[in-house]
């Protein structure tokens, strides 16, 4: 029979697949994918058990549970000064990923422009692509890979339905500041821009930086999608729990998509997380120190050797430039350090539609300190 002509001609396997899949064949220490090497906190971990035993093992509301919706809504009226409704603004989905894909399926119709920052994260443009979209890519410039704002204005068009904001920025760790959302504000305002805020690493921001959501601009939460992740946030990646939190009006039409793609998300894992945003919010508090001693620790490890770079931001990734060590691009030289040296990394070439010159590539440091150790002793080696 002749199938149909592929809906995505552009994808392939994830290069986080490949690497993961290489890192394993050549038993090489896995910096690549971008999950911990430990598990989230026991009190998290029992309590789903705890619900499974009590027979909470059927579907959750499509909406959430509503216990967590609540938890969430109070997380964010705590860190960013809005008042939602748990009833008609939060909704909880089946991983930040879901989140991100529902809320372009939801309002891009065919040919509106949604614009995207390279680097940037691999789900986006398949979802614009597969409702018809067409993603204009804008690249941020290393080394500090911030917005150039005149670009974007220049970029913007009657066609663009949505911009994506990444932030802190996976995988390059850059932050945005109060004076870039004034910027975005000053952009958007008098159009019907919709705004897709991927912020799925909102508590791990370094140096005493603070975070900077959409939610907290009231004038731009007004126009956005906010997506966040447990995963991230509880050392929990395989449970796949996200949510988003939209004005009611938005919300609405993300849990059209979000009813028929997953309908409902893991029901005792979604109370074992409420417990704990109520029980434990000293969890979420204390990862920037976490993870900041984690950056810094595999920083200092590898200083000595012949990669350069500047301390991350934000995010569990930390970009580095290879310039002293090849000439070769950075995919090929990633299957070098896994086949020779025995480290995966993730090539960042792959995160841009027309990459810069550039010789870098992300380490993952969301690892024990006894993996970091070992993986900076092998790379210093080099």
């Amino acid at each position: 029979m002749n199938y149909p002509t592929t809906k995505l001609p552009k994808v392939g396997t994830t290069i986080f697949t490949v690497m993961s899949q290489m890192a394993a064949e050549y038993k090489a220490i896995n910096l690549s994918q971008g999950f911990p090497d430990f598990d989230g906190p026991k009190q998290l971990l029992d309590a789903v058990g705890q619900y499974i035993a009590q027979g909470a093992n059927q579907y959750a509301p499509m909406t959430g549970v509503p216990a967590l919706r609540e938890e969430i809504a109070k997380k964010v009226a705590m860190l960013y000064g809005n008042t939602v409704s748990p009833e008609t603004e939060v909704t909880v989905t089946s991983g930040a990923t879901e989140a991100l894909f529902a809320a372009i399926a939801a309002v891009v119709r065919r040919d509106d422009e949604v614009i995207v920052f390279d680097p940037a994260y691999d789900s986006y443009e398949p979802a614009i692509e597969l409702n018809g979209g067409v993603a204009v890519h804008l690249q941020l410039q290393p080394p500090a890979f911030h917005i150039d704002w005149q670009q974007l204005k220049d970029a913007i068009t009657p066609k663009t339905r949505m911009i994506i904001i990444n932030t802190p920025h996976n995988p390059t760790g850059s932050i945005l500041s109060a004076e870039d959302l004034a910027q975005l504000a000053e952009l958007v305002r008098d159009t019907d821009i919709l705004l897709l805020g991927d912020e799925v690493y909102e508590h791990i921001v370094f140096d005493g930086h603070q975070h900077h959501s959409l939610l907290s601009h009231p004038e731009l939460y007004q126009r956005s999608f906010v997506v966040s992740s447990f995963g991230k946030t509880y050392h929990t990646t395989g449970w796949k729990v996200g949510y988003c939190v939209a004005p009611a009006a938005l919300s609405v039409e993300l849990r059209k998509v979000h009813q028929y793609l997953t309908f409902s998300t893991s029901t005792p894992m979604q109370l074992a997380l409420a417990d704990i945003m109520r029980e434990q919010p000293s969890h979420y508090q204390a990862l920037p120190a976490f993870y900041q001693h984690k950056r810094d620790l595999f920083n200092t490890l590898i200083a000595p050797g012949k990669f350069t770079f500047t301390a991350a931001p934000g995010t569990y990734f930390q970009l580095v430039d290879y310039s002293n060590i090849s000439d070769m691009n950075d995919i090929d030289f990633c299957q070098w350090l896994i086949k020779e040296v025995g480290v995966a990394a993730i090539p960042v070439s792959v995160f841009c539609n027309t990459p810069p010159h550039m010789r870098l590539i992300r380490f993952c440091f969301a690892k024990g300190d006894e993996t970091l150790k070992s993986a900076a002793a092998r790379i210093v080696a080099i």
